[in-house]
């Protein structure tokens, strides 16, 4: 430990939030993980209050008593979307002294870094919301608001969720199409019929998180041609389309050759009902693009944006270690 500097990572999602203990040789001494540590959901200062207590979990895992400084924590948050938002995140999490330097950032960073080396990118990040972060080789960057509705935004898991249920009451009582939806939303709830399974969700007899647990029974639905399903992953294709679309004018990728990185948890298990509609349009629009699914962990991105920092480089065999550590271990869930 004399001869290696100690750092924290974060990726911190709006479903569950991953932690790596690491060192600047590459090495991985701990992997946790717990629920959203989206300061959307949980308050700022209680963002910050639980990656203190990650921190500390991490610290205990790896085995590092106080003697251990750490060098750098990177914490990468959904809900770290406003400058005044990232600004007020990183005056208090720098005043806990967790580090030598602290750094706490949106999320779409750590999906960018993990999914590409290209110097013009775009990643597009589709998890329970919709986000978007791209570069190009002159520094330039593009971003979104990425505040929900309010700023534009649709077609993130709880999005696709809503309209699976939209689809399948509307059938159910005669104003909309049929649909198996219906019985795909019966079953996800154990309800006899989709208005109790609204009702339930309006009373709270059902967290509204099992709203998003939807998502596969839509992407199943449209493999199985159901017209209501196929139209609402038609939809996302065209957001995800739109995005990408906004940040290329931005950057002036044009038409060029840049990479574009699908990722959280509904675009990184790229369900064969979305690629069916997206892929042939992105081909189309920007032909000389090249899409990729996010196939490892996006905390990978946290992680090497802080060995960047430390090595003084982007790529070298501790980064390729670390990347190897992480994909080779489960982590350990903590705080339930």
């Amino acid at each position: 430990m004399n001869e290696t500097r100690a750092f924290i990572a974060v990726d911190g999602g709006n479903s569950k939030t991953d932690v790596v203990a690491a060192t600047d040789d590459g090495r991985v001494h701990a992997y946790v993980r717990t629920g959203t540590s989206s300061p959307h959901r949980l308050g700022y200062r209680e963002s910050i209050d639980l990656l203190g207590k990650l921190i500390e979990v991490a610290r205990d895992e790896a085995g590092w008593g106080s003697e251990v400084p750490l060098a750098r924590v990177d914490a990468l948050l959904a809900g770290a979307d406003l400058p005044v938002e990232v600004d007020r995140l990183n005056a208090d999490a720098r005043s806990r002294g967790w580090a030598e330097s602290v750094r706490v950032e949106n999320d779409t960073f750590a999906l960018l870094r993990a999914g590409t080396g290209d110097r013009n990118a775009v990643a597009v990040i589709c998890g329970a919301g919709m986000n978007s972060i791209g570069r190009n080789e002159t520094g330039e960057w593009s971003r979104f608001p990425a505040l929900g509705p309010i700023t534009g935004d649709w077609g993130g898991g709880e999005d696709l969720g809503e309209a699976a249920l939209f689809h399948a009451a509307r059938a159910e009582d005669g104003r909309g199409p049929a649909t198996v939806l219906c019985a795909a939303v019966c079953a996800h709830f154990g309800t006899g019929s989709v208005e109790e399974a609204a009702i339930g969700l309006h009373l709270g007899r059902f967290e509204r998180d099992m709203v998003h647990g939807l998502v596969p029974h839509l992407f199943a639905a449209a493999d199985a041609g159901d017209s209501c399903a196929e139209a609402v992953v038609e939809r996302q294709a065209e957001e995800v389309m739109a995005m990408v679309r906004v940040s290329a004018s931005r950057l002036g990728l044009g038409k060029g050759p840049f990479t574009i990185v699908g990722g959280g948890g509904v675009l990184a298990a790229a369900p064969a009902a979305l690629r069916r509609h997206l892929e042939p349009r992105l081909a189309a629009e920007f032909p000389l693009a090249k899409y990729q699914a996010l196939d490892r962990p996006p905390v990978l991105g946290a992680a090497w944006s802080a060995l960047d920092v430390l090595t003084g480089v982007v790529e070298s065999p501790a980064h390729e270690r670390l990347a190897a550590e992480i994909a080779g271990r489960e982590p350990l869930r903590v705080f339930g």
